[in-house]
C-alpha cells in the first residue's frame, strides 16, 4: 500500500458496496431463479443453491456465483444446474432483470451527497461492477451521482471482467492516473484481487455485501463497516 496522500482516484464496486446487498439483491435473486427455472419452484431452489444462496434464509455465501459473478457467469452456472435455456437466452433475460432492479435498490447512504463530497475534494471517481453497464448508469441516475462519475465499467463494457485488472486499467486510462494513485473499494474478493492484480495503491473492503472480515482480510488493506468510513482511511 502506498502513502494515503498519493490516492487521487476511487473505483467503487456497485452491489454490496454502494448498495446494501441483502436489501437490494436477495429479492432479485429469488426472481432471477424463478425466471431461470420457468416457474418450477423445485428447480428454482436448486439454481439458488448452485449460485451460493440458501433459498430459505436468503444468505449468500461470500465470493459465490450470486455474490461475485457477472451475468454470463451466472447464466452459465444456472444452465449447467438445469435451467432450460441457452446461456445466451438466459443472459439476455437476466441482464434485463438486473437493469430494472435499479428501481428497487437500497443505497448504503445518500449516494448523491457522498459522491458530491468526494468530487469536491478533487477525487476522480468511477464504478466498476460485474453487473451490466446499463444497470450501473440507471443506478447512478436514480441516486443522483451520475454527474460525479469520470468512469463506468460493467462486465459488458469491453474492459474484461473481475478479478482481471482491465476495469482498473480502464479507469486509469480515462482519468490519467497511475494504478498506485487508485483505491479500489468493494465487498468481495473479486474486487480486492482485481485491485491487487492492477497494482493499485490501496484495496478497501466493506461489510455491506456478502463478505466478512475473515473472508476479506487477506486481500484488503482496510476492512470498513461501510463506505461512509472511507474518508478516514484516505
Amino acid at each position: 500500500m502506498t502513502a494515503a496522500k498519493a490516492i487521487a482516484g476511487i473505483l467503487f464496486d456497485k452491489d454490496g458496496t454502494l448498495l446494501d446487498y441483502a436489501k437490494s439483491w436477495v429479492p432479485v435473486n429469488y426472481e432471477l431463479a424463478r425466471i431461470a427455472a420457468k416457474g418450477d419452484e423445485a428447480l428454482a431452489r436448486t439454481l439458488l443453491a448452485a449460485g451460493g444462496m440458501d433459498a430459505d434464509t436468503g444468505h449468500v455465501l461470500p465470493d459465490s456465483l450470486l455474490a461475485a459473478g457477472n451475468t454470463v457467469e451466472i447464466a452459465t452456472g444456472f444452465v449447467g444446474a438445469g435451467a432450460p435455456f441457452t446461456v445466451a437466452e438466459l443472459t439476455t433475460l437476466l441482464d434485463g432483470l438486473f437493469a430494472r432492479s435499479a428501481e428497487y435498490a437500497v443505497p448504503v447512504t445518500d449516494l448523491g451527497a457522498f459522491f458530491a463530497g468526494l468530487h469536491a475534494k478533487g477525487y476522480r471517481l468511477g464504478v466498476a461492477s460485474s453487473d451490466n453497464e446499463r444497470s450501473i448508469r440507471e443506478t447512478a441516475k436514480r441516486f443522483g451521482f451520475e454527474d460525479y462519475l469520470h468512469y463506468v465499467a460493467g462486465y459488458d463494457s469491453g474492459y474484461g471482467v473481475k478479478p482481471e485488472p482491465g476495469m482498473v486499467l480502464g479507469f486509469c486510462a480515462a482519468t490519467g492516473l497511475e494504478p498506485q494513485q487508485v483505491v479500489v473499494v468493494g465487498d468481495n474478493n473479486h474486487d480486492m484481487h482485481m485491485g491487487r492484480s492492477a497494482g493499485v495503491g490501496m484495496t478497501v473492503a466493506v461489510l455491506t455485501g456478502t463478505g466478512s472480515r475473515q473472508s476479506l482480510a487477506a486481500a484488503s488493506d482496510h476492512c470498513l463497516s461501510d463506505i461512509t468510513e472511507l474518508e478516514a482511511v484516505l
